[in-house]
């Protein structure tokens, strides 16, 4: 029960840190698919966009029944300004309803307001807020590139500040509506990224494979693994180092289990050779201590579960969240301070069969030694 109990916690606890990271990453960054210029990947420049209007949005919705929103952006680098401070800024000019269906972006606003489609304002992260020394209320100089090289400059009015799960976006992002960033960039009706949303991320293949069909490599489609390796690489790695603690977990459990069955079977070789001196088969003692330990086990590993589930449930709904040095590590490295968990069947399934396995294989020395017992021997003790 306690191994099965145990199991359970790391594993959801690992799982849902991945898919967090994943999810958090997808949501406010790359999406699970995006639809971009073939050169854009190489040459992320505002010469890369593409043509985007309702026609061209209702054909992505349409093209596969399994897509649930899309959400167009125009992002580019410029300069950003206050009062006597200038960082670089990442600019990205958002249809703000689109956005909050992808991220609930308007969740995470701390301070102000968002901006109306068309409006001349702009939302900041407070990372970026907090370097460029402004607030809400202030002016917001943004100078950069245009498309084809046109001067790109404008003055807006800080009107909201929020907070950026990702602290390098936090700390360089600016929202402005999409409208207004086109007109800014001189891309009107231009968009460098179109994010798409599947219903399911298991239909994140089958959709890109109905849209690539439907651009007909005019514009580049990319999945959700290939637009962030890095992050894959290092939850890969992560998770070695997760399947050796578990695999440690494992054997530690193997053995707990071991002396349990071991004291079990020589306590009652007595027993035993008792019962088969007066008539009772070999075969059918191993059947009957076999069963005894595969009920022990099945009792084991299903209250095991029935006691992990609100353990997990609890969390799930109420992820750890962390404070003080360990939260600022976290954010420098670019994640939440919080240790989210996983809540799904196949997490239950898994290592309660692990589990399971680990038992019965043990279960089986029981049945090896009264093959092997000698009654006479057995019955004297």
């Amino acid at each position: 029960m306690f191994a099965v109990v145990l199991s359970l916690f790391l594993e959801s606890m690992s799982r849902g840190s991945y898919n967090h990271m994943i999810e958090i990453t997808a949501q406010f960054h790359t999406g699970y698919l995006q639809i971009q210029d073939p050169l854009f990947e190489e040459e992320p420049s505002l010469d890369n966009s593409f043509y985007y209007d309702e026609s061209f949005k209702n054909e992505i919705l349409n093209a596969d029944s399994r897509i649930s929103y899309i959400a167009p952006r125009i992002e580019t680098y410029m300069l950003a300004a206050g009062q006597e401070i200038a960082r670089g800024a990442l600019v990205m000019g958002i249809n703000l309803e689109m956005e909050q269906n992808l991220n609930q972006l308007k969740d995470r606003l701390v301070e102000g307001r968002f901006f109306e489609p068309g409006e001349d304002s702009a939302v900041l992260g407070t990372g970026l807020a907090n370097r460029l020394n402004i607030s809400v209320g202030d002016s917001l100089a943004l100078i950069g590139q245009g498309r084809f090289g046109m001067t790109a400059s404008g003055l807006f009015e800080v009107s909201g500040l929020m907070n950026h799960p990702l602290r390098d976006m936090d700390n360089q992002i600016v929202y402005l509506s999409l409208s207004t960033s086109q007109w800014l960039m001189s891309a009107e009706d231009h968009v460098t990224t179109i994010l798409v949303t599947p219903d399911e991320i298991y239909n994140t293949d089958g959709v890109a494979e109905s849209l690539r069909e439907m651009v007909d490599g005019e514009l580049r489609i990319l999945t959700w693994p290939e637009l962030m390796p890095e992050l894959l690489q290092g939850i890969e790695f992560d998770k070695m180092q997760m399947y050796l603690m578990m695999g440690i977990l494992y054997v530690v459990i193997g053995f707990g289990l071991f002396g349990t069955i071991l004291t079990m079977t020589l306590e009652r070789m007595k027993e035993f050779g008792l019962l088969l001196s007066v008539g009772m088969r070999r075969f059918q003692l191993n059947g009957v201590i076999f069963l005894e330990t595969l009920i022990i086990c099945f009792l084991g590993v299903l209250s095991g579960t029935v006691i992990g589930f609100p353990v997990i449930l609890y969390f799930y709904y109420n992820p750890i969240r962390f404070d003080g040095d360990l939260a600022d590590i976290m954010h420098d490295m670019g994640l939440e301070a919080i240790m989210p968990f996983h809540l799904h069947p196949d997490i239950f399934i898994l290592q309660a069969s692990i589990i399971f396995v680990l038992a019965f294989a043990i279960s089986l020395y029981p049945v090896t030694r009264i093959t092997t017992l000698n009654i006479l021997e057995a019955s004297r003790r």
